[in-house]
Order: C-alpha cells, then structure tokens, then sequence
C-alpha cells in the first residue's frame, strides 16, 4: 500500500508529489499519458509574483487585482494566502532550475497580463508552463518517485466504517496498454486530474483528453462540486485550431484588430470582457485579429518564439509580417472539487489540487498569470497534508468491491451497442455549448442544452465502441471520457441555468446585471441516490 497516491501528472500533481515525498511519504503518480503531455505546459504567459523586478509592485496590488477579477466569489482569505506565497514559489522554482527569462540586471523577467496592475507575471519566454513542468517532472526523476503512466482513471476506491464516515483508500483505473482494470490502494488519494473545458469539443485550447474524469469521478464517490457554471474563455486562439495565442502577446504590446482594421477594445482588460468584446466584434464585422508585426522579428523571436511557430504551423501566416485571425474559445474551468482550506474534500484522505480543485481563489473570473501560481502553491499543500494523514493510518487495506464494480463496468460496455456515433454526438454537443452555453448565455438557450445533453444520457447505451479488443483500445476510453463530459455537462448547465444574473465569465444576455443580493454565493452541487442536487451556499 502507497502512502500518497496522486492521480495525474500535471504541474500541479508533480508539485504534489514532491511535497509529499518531502514529507517521508511514499508517493505513487498514477497518469492518463505522460507528464510532459500535460495541460500545464499550455500556460504560456507566465506565473504571477509580487517580485517588483519592472517596476513598483505588492503583493496587496497582487490581492487586489485577484479580489477584482473574481467579481465576489472569490475568498479573501485565501486569495491572500495564495499571493503572500507567490514570491515564495517563484523563487523555489528559480532555486530548482526553471530557466526563466531575464531582465537587464539579471533579475526575473516580468510582464503585466490581462487584469493586472503592474508587470507581475514571471515568464520563461513563452514557454513557462512548459519549462516548469519539464523542471518539476526532472525534480520528481532525481526523488525516485514512481510513475505508473497510461492509465485512465475510472473511480475512486471509498471506504465506509461502522459510523457511516467515508474515506478514500485508492482508484481503480483501466491499463491501457492491456486493457485491464486495476486497483491502486493507498492511505490518502491526491486528486490532480485537471479541468473539464474539452465539453466545447473544438471550441478549446485544451488538449483532448481535458474531460474532467476526476470530476466526474468525484462526483460519482460523492464528494461536492461547486461554481461548475464559471468557465474562462480566452480572448486570443488561432481562428481555425483553436490552438492558444498567449496572452503574453498582448501583454507585450500587441493590438486587436477588426475587420477595418481597427482597435476596438482595451487589449489587457479582464478576460472576459475582451472576450465578449471580440465575439461581438466578430458577430457584427466577420473576424477579428491579433496585430503583433510592430513589435519587430528580433523581439518576437526573442520574447514570443512559441506564438510566432504556432502561427506559422497551424493558420500558415507568419505573424512578423502578416495579421493573426483569431477568436475566444473555452480555457480554463474555475469551479472544480470543492475544498477547505487544507485541500481536502467532503471524502476524508480525499485531496484535490489545481485545475480539478476549486480553492476559491479565482470566483467568477481568474486573473491572467494566477494558474500556475494556484498549483504550485495549493499543490504543496495538498501533497503535504496528504502525507501527514497517511502517517495516522496503521490499518490495512480493507476489502472493497469497487474493483469487481468496474471490471463488469468495462465488460457490459463492451455489449453497448453503437447505432449512434458518439463522436458526432461530441462534435454536436460542443458546438450548441459554444453557441448557447459559452461567453453570452440565455435560459431558453441553455435549457435547450440541457434537453440535448440528458437525452444523449439516456442514448449512452447505443453509442458503444465499434472496437471490441482490449490492448490501446481508444474507442473504447474516449467513449468513458464521453460519458464522463456528458455527466459533467448537465451539472455545468444546472449551475448556469440556476444563476440567473451575470458575473465575469457568466454573463446572461436575460439577466445582465450582477445580483449580489441574490446570487452572492457559490453553486454546490452533488448526488444523492443518483439524482443530482444543486443549491447555493455563501
């Protein structure tokens, strides 16, 4: 038995890891892939720090703007916690080999993201994400921790005692290589699986196995979801892929363009409100671009390489001389597992970090640069916890037939049959959430939604896989991952739908106005008996 078992193997789990080994747990990664496939090498622009290396800077600035992003659902408490952290994680990843870019003096270049006040976001060009997760999966090598990758999560393993208490105690996952269920038992389970936005199918930057298995799964064992409605869309992707264009362009000094050529809006406002800026742009005109060729090839070479390869790969222009059409597509998910201030969720040994998690620290709306941040600063903590309940637990593993439940579970799909492609009905389902469940909502719009994702529902058991082999079956996984965002859709539309004003990323076309009075809380949801349950508490 593993003291700590951590399910995914993203910046935030990897972080998780370490703390935990740190704190003389045995620690075991379980990953869907590989670590450095990982969703967190798609942050691009940087890891925000109060450093004040370009420029006057606080953390209370940093407080403030966090506060102000997250238009009232955010916890104030622990937004603080997180920034008064954050000049402490960046110097820990300087001090284990994040090779972050440098100002003149020597000093840790920085450069100011949408909703800043200051030059706060601390970059490796525009590669930091991908640079700190090559740097922590290193870290992780050089502690021995072990990696068991390709597996896809199918449950966690609950115990239940005599008191009617649950507790996790592993995960059953599905080998992908042999087509077997397996069980991984441990003292406490790290939840670090990511978010949940490839529900808008193409309309994403993620990459396509972003389908909130661990959410769905949580869900599933019983713990708590909360603000499931609040889903981030970045202004800038490339028009025909989807693929990201960081923030760090614009940043840099970059202009959206309409049509005519013209600036239309404040290039470094929230979000959301760039977002919707360009989605009416594009609405009222036909396209919108991104216009970076002022900043020079030697400075975009140097600053913005990614974005400049990006460009030329997948739209096939050269952004040095030529306009980047571009368009908002879904991001990053801010509800997730509901947590308490120690990482851990209504399963006791239960902990969640990162994408998958909701701290309460980005509300309605997150503040460019406070990603990265949030899983290195709540991974540690997770990990750390995680470690320390693992110590108080002497009993040995207890039967469970949660392994039994999923090897039937993968045998009877493999009896589904497949009158209906299922991968049709994904495209579908990502087309009408973009279009009716995305930047501008309605209750007519999203109910119909909801009617289309509960009927899929109730179809799931005729869009079985064609393929019936065992060994790197991925018809088989993707029809899981499938069920997993069809499950997380209602819940998402459930929470939007009982929202009824507009806060940062949910804005309603039918209820524009904030509603403090009303709607000042977060939307909880869970099950019970199989019937989902949905209500708001402050």
């Amino acid at each position: 038995m593993t003291d700590v078992l951590i399910i995914g193997a993203g910046g935030a789990g990897l972080v998780a890891a370490l703390s935990a080994r740190e704190a003389g747990a045995t620690v075991r990664v379980v990953n869907k892939s590989y670590p450095t496939r990982s969703q967190t090498s798609m942050a691009q622009g940087g890891i925000n720090a109060a450093l004040a290396n370009s420029g006057e800077d606080s953390v209370q600035l940093h407080i403030e703007d966090t506060i102000k992003a997250g238009q009232g659902l955010a916890s104030e408490s622990a937004i603080e916690s997180l920034c008064r952290e954050g000049v402490h994680a960046v110097e820990w990843l300087d001090r284990i080999g994040v090779p972050f870019s440098r100002n003149e003096k020597g000093e840790i270049a920085q450069r100011r993201l949408g909703g800043a006040s200051a030059e706060r976001a601390c970059h490796a060009q525009d590669y930091t994400g991908l640079k700190v997760l090559h740097t922590l999966y290193d870290q992780c090598n050089a502690m021995g921790i072990e990696f068991v990758n390709e597996r896809f999560l199918l449950n966690y393993i609950i115990d239940e005692d005599e008191a009617g208490d649950r507790s996790a105690s592993g995960a059953t996952v599905l080998d992908l290589r042999s087509g077997e269920v397996e069980e991984y038992r441990a003292k406490s389970v790290i939840v670090a699986t990511g978010g949940y936005s490839r529900i808008y199918d193409k309309h994403s930057t993620n990459s396509i196995g972003t389908t909130g298995d661990g959410l769905a799964a949580a869900v599933r064992a019983g713990a708590r979801l909360s603000d499931m409605e609040f889903v981030q869309f970045h202004p800038t992707a490339l028009k025909g892929s989807a693929i990201l264009i960081s923030e760090s362009a614009r940043g840099a000094g970059g202009h959206l363009l309409n049509a005519q050529k013209e600036r239309f809006t404040d290039e470094l406002a929230a979000r959301d409100v760039v977002a919707r800026a360009i989605l009416e742009e594009i609405e009222t005109s036909g396209e919108v671009f991104l216009d970076i060729r002022h900043l020079g090839e030697a400075f975009i070479d140097e600053e913005l390489p990614q974005e400049r390869k990006l460009a030329i790969l997948y739209e096939g222009i050269d952004p040095v001389h030529e306009l980047i059409p571009i368009r908002p597509v879904a991001h990053y998910t801010m509800g997730g597992i509901e947590v308490d201030a120690e990482s851990e969720t209504a399963i006791k040994g239960l902990y969640a970090a990162g994408e998958c998690a909701n701290h309460n620290v980005h509300g309605a709306n997150r503040l460019g640069g406070n990603s990265l941040l949030e899983l290195i600063v709540f991974g540690k903590q997770a990990g750390k916890n995680a470690a320390h309940a693992a110590e108080r637990i002497t009993n040995e593993v207890s039967s469970n037939d949660q392994l039994a439940k999923d090897q039937n579970f993968i045998r009877g799909v493999m009896y589904f049959t497949n009158q209906i492609d299922f991968y049709e009905k994904r495209e579908f389902m990502g087309n009408i959430f973009y279009n009716n469940a995305g930047m501008v909502r309605d209750d007519m719009g999203m109910k119909a939604v909801l009617g289309a994702v509960r009927q899929m529902q109730k179809e799931l058991r005729f869009m079985g896989p064609k393929d019936k082999s065992k060994r790197y079956n991925t018809n088989l996984t993707e029809f899981i991952e499938f069920g997993n965002m069809v499950e997380l859709s209602e819940i998402v539309l459930v929470s939007a739908i009982s929202r009824n004003e507009s806060r940062g990323a949910h804005y309603r076309s039918d209820a524009p106005r904030r509603l403090d009075e009303h709607f000042g809380a977060h939307t909880i949801t869970w099950r019970e008996d199989g019937v989902l349950c949905a209500d708001f508490i402050a």
